[in-house]
């Protein structure tokens, strides 16, 4: 029983509180016999019966105290959440099964002769009670003891009562020589049965157990991503920023309850406006981390009022400090400033971009002007783009999960389908065209699961 000291907690605690039942169901055994006795004794009188009644009652009583004294340590246990010892679980088995041999060896009639007192004495049932009540302490080895126990002190019982055995000869097998040995024979087998259920009760109570456990921590994991889904959530703006000549709105669904995209924007004192959106590799709790400490360093970047190939530059530099080996993040940042027509774009591997010019009606697809935050601790890009934009004219930043969503076929949703969605919605509000943009593509995938998440930052010349 060494391996008991490696049992979960759970497990102990279920041990132990069967181990209750056990001994209740004992008790209330205890209580049936002897109401039985008595009754027994009143219908049929004689001074035999009464002494007899008298001895049982005694033993009885002896045993209903001793199980009353497990059970308060078996609940004192059940609340210190600690295991019995060994030796109380082995001398507790030996004792109970072994007290059924006294009551068939001192609580015998007189009137029947030696050989069948054994036999003929009901106070033998209560072996069979005991070895079927050990499966309830979940362990094959302590029923085969059982089964033993009940053997060895049965058979000690009836050689005490003037029982020989009778190996050969022409005796027959209901014969007392022979079957108190059978029902010696009949407990050990019970034992080792009773120890055959208990081994099929064990491994269906630790696979309930660990089912419950593992619950548990799919409940605390989907708890703890819950929380950090609502953070970063509110790490997202609450409100549009206000800029003369320019319409901005930005939207981010992750994929799981956490993700690795964000999108952000900044009002420096002068009025002016950096739209930003980033995508970590990856998506779930690790790039969701990510993408909040490259949130927090860009915000610190951009509000020192650098130009926006300094600031990308140092935010590059600290990104790497902090990323794992492996991982990177595209990033593009737009700077528009109040009532001015043009506007900056650098991205940081980030693409494609989108530019619709509403007066020509062409989409224009601009590519990174460097490397990817978080690959080098230098950052190798070109100057950063400028745009001249007119009334109507569109700039989209969207992360790849737009165009990588697929259908039930596979198929992609592709550029294509994003610039025929972004044209008919061109005459919207950017928070208007995003959604048309969300809705058609939840009827291209058609019910298939969102595999990676979407992030996207329209601006809109007015």
């Amino acid at each position: 029983m060494t391996d008991e000291r490696l049992e979960s907690m759970a497990f102990i605690e279920a041990r132990l509180r069967s181990e209750r039942l056990r001994i209740w169901i004992v008790l209330a055994a205890i209580g049936a016999v002897l109401l039985l006795r008595a009754l027994r004794a009143a219908t049929v009188r004689g001074h035999e019966n009464l002494m007899s009644l008298y001895m049982t009652a005694g033993l009885l009583a002896l045993l209903a105290a001793y199980e009353s004294a497990m059970l308060r340590r078996v609940d004192r246990a059940i609340q210190a959440r600690r295991d019995f010892a060994n030796w109380v679980w082995l001398g507790n088995t030996i004792l109970e099964t072994s007290l059924p041999a006294f009551a068939v060896a001192f609580i015998s009639s007189a009137s029947i002769d030696p050989a069948y007192r054994a036999l003929a004495n009901p106070a033998g049932l209560g072996f069979f009670l005991f070895i079927s009540l050990s499966t309830l302490r979940l362990n094959p080895m302590l029923c085969r003891l059982a089964g033993l126990t009940a053997a060895v002190s049965y058979l000690a019982a009836a050689v005490h009562l003037g029982w020989r055995p009778s190996v050969g000869g022409e005796a027959s097998l209901l014969a007392p020589e022979k079957a108190v040995f059978g029902y010696a024979i009949a407990f050990i087998v019970g034992g080792f049965v009773s120890g055959m259920i208990a081994g099929e009760i064990r491994k269906q109570v630790q696979a309930a157990l660990r089912e419950a456990e593992t619950r548990r921590q799919v409940d605390r994991l989907e708890h703890d991503l819950s929380v950090a889904r609502s953070i970063q959530q509110s790490l997202l703006p609450s409100m549009t920023p206000e800029i003369e000549g320019f319409e901005i709105a930005g939207w981010n669904r992750p994929a799981d309850e956490t993700g690795g995209d964000y999108y952000d924007w900044q009002v420096l004192p002068n009025g002016t406006v950096i739209a930003e959106l980033a995508d970590v590799t990856g998506h779930g709790i690790g790039p969701a981390l990510l993408a909040a400490v490259c949130r927090a360093y860009a915000r610190a970047n951009f509000s020192r009022g650098n130009g926006l190939l300094e600031a990308m530059e140092q935010l590059n530099a600290e990104v790497t400090r902090d990323i794992g080996e492996g991982r990177f993040v595209t990033f593009v940042a737009v700077v528009c400033a109040p009532g001015c027509s043009r506007v900056q774009l650098l991205s940081a591997g980030h693409g494609p971009l989108f530019v619709y010019f509403l007066s020509e009606d062409r989409f224009e697809e601009i590519g990174a002007q460097g490397r990817p935050l978080g690959i080098s601790s230098e950052l190798v890009s070109d100057p950063p783009e400028v745009l001249d934009l007119n009334a109507g004219d569109l700039l989209i930043l969207a992360t790849d999960g737009f165009f990588e969503s697929t259908n039930r076929e596979g198929e992609q949703f592709g550029v294509k389908r994003l610039e025929e969605t972004i044209r008919e919605s061109k005459g919207k509000r950017p928070s208007e065209l995003i959604a048309n943009l969300y809705k058609a593509l939840l009827t291209f995938s058609a019910g298939t699961k969102q595999q990676d998440d979407l992030t996207a930052v329209v601006i809109k010349r007015t």
